[in-house]
């Protein structure tokens, strides 16, 4: 018998279970225990990432939280480069059509949640589209204090005008990650969108959001 090997695991199964400690998401049993050797492997193969404040403590959900920030400002750059000498005023004009043309009608307030905007924000750009003669909208058949709206040929018209570019903007986002780190990126984000997604659906008042979304985190984090 291998006694090197079985000491070897056992300092292993030690070091898990210290790590379980600040990081709850591996579960205390043998499948958490292989996720956990597995992304130590996968750490380990990469190398740790470095990131400006490291020395002084900054923390890994500081960065991302900058990350996500900043790559949002960028999509939106070249979102506005997309559209520049066309009749779209903004980056939500065209998300609105292409959720619309995707999708099929729907009312006002599923295109809205949809893109994850306050109701006043949604209802000026809808408005703005109804205006601009690329979306109609006709009472619901379900429910009369409804109304759907959908996508007009003149809007899909100037979407197709548009879309070679719109295109090239969704592309350059994504820049030069590999194809396999483009599904792992889709999987970690997808994970990300699982937790806020439904919060975001409650219509939590502002002042509680946060107190919300932290224990909503911490219940997660420690079960």
């Amino acid at each position: 018998m291998n006694y090197d090997l079985i000491q070897a695991v056992i300092k292993l199964v030690s070091e898990f279970e210290h790590a379980r400690t600040e990081d709850t998401n591996y579960g205390a049993d043998l499948p958490g225990f292989k996720n956990w050797v597995a992304d130590l492997y996968r750490l380990e193969s990469d190398q740790a990432p470095d990131w400006a404040g490291i020395a002084k403590g900054r923390s890994p959900e500081s960065v991302i939280s900058t990350l996500l920030v900043h790559l949002n400002r960028y999509a939106k750059n070249y979102s506005r480069s997309a559209m520049f000498d066309s009749e779209f005023s903004t980056q939500e004009d065209y998300i609105y059509l292409i959720n619309l043309k995707a999708f099929g009608e729907m009312s006002k307030m599923a295109l809205i949640k949809k893109n994850i905007h306050d109701k006043p924000v949604g209802m000026q750009i809808i408005n703005r589209l109804i205006k601009n003669g690329w979306v109609v909208q006709v009472g619901s058949r379900l429910d009369r204090r409804s109304k759907l709206i959908s996508i007009t040929d003149g809007g899909l018209q100037v979407l197709k005008e548009q879309m070679q570019k719109i295109r090239q903007a969704t592309q350059v986002v994504s820049a030069n990650l590999t194809t396999i780190e483009k599904l792992e990126l889709i999987r970690l984000l997808q994970k990300l969108e699982s937790f806020h997604h439904p919060l975001y659906q409650l219509n939590v008042p502002a002042e509680m959001l946060l107190d919300k979304a932290y224990t909503q985190l911490t219940a997660t984090t420690t079960t």
